[in-house]
């Protein structure tokens, strides 16, 4: 049906950059928004940035000014652009999309998540 791969995830060190990259694939008629979650150990998941169609994003605040959210929609990926990590945005970081699949677009956009890529800053 549809499916959401990730990429870009590792193990870097306090103050790196990391680029995520999220494609989403199969029976697709059309994304709403998208966005990026993470959960770390012992926490519950939590949104990380969302951006619109157009583009309007939002971040939480643990990110604003680190963290860019970015989509190509006729790539049907979206990017998150992290800056200056520290030990806090150690976590399993999950793609999100609100889609619309052709295969039941009378159910209008359905959320979807990718697998997961874990991201972890250490020394």
């Amino acid at each position: 049906q549809v499916q959401l791969v990730e990429s870009g995830g590792g193990l870097v060190q306090p103050g790196a950059s990391l680029r995520l990259s999220c494609t989403a694939s199969g029976l697709i008629w059309s994304i709403d928004t998208m966005g990026w979650y993470r959960q770390a150990p012992g926490k519950e998941r939590a949104l990380v940035a969302s951006i619109n169609p157009g583009g309007r994003s939002k971040y939480a605040d643990s990110v604003k000014g680190r963290f860019t959210i970015s989509r190509d929609n006729g790539k049907k990926t979206v990017y998150l652009q992290m800056t200056s990590l520290n030990a806090e945005d150690t976590a399993v970081y999950y793609c999100n999309a609100d889609i619309t699949s052709t295969d039941i677009p009378e159910y209008g956009p359905l959320p979807y998540w990718g697998q997961g890529t874990q991201v972890t800053v250490s020394s």
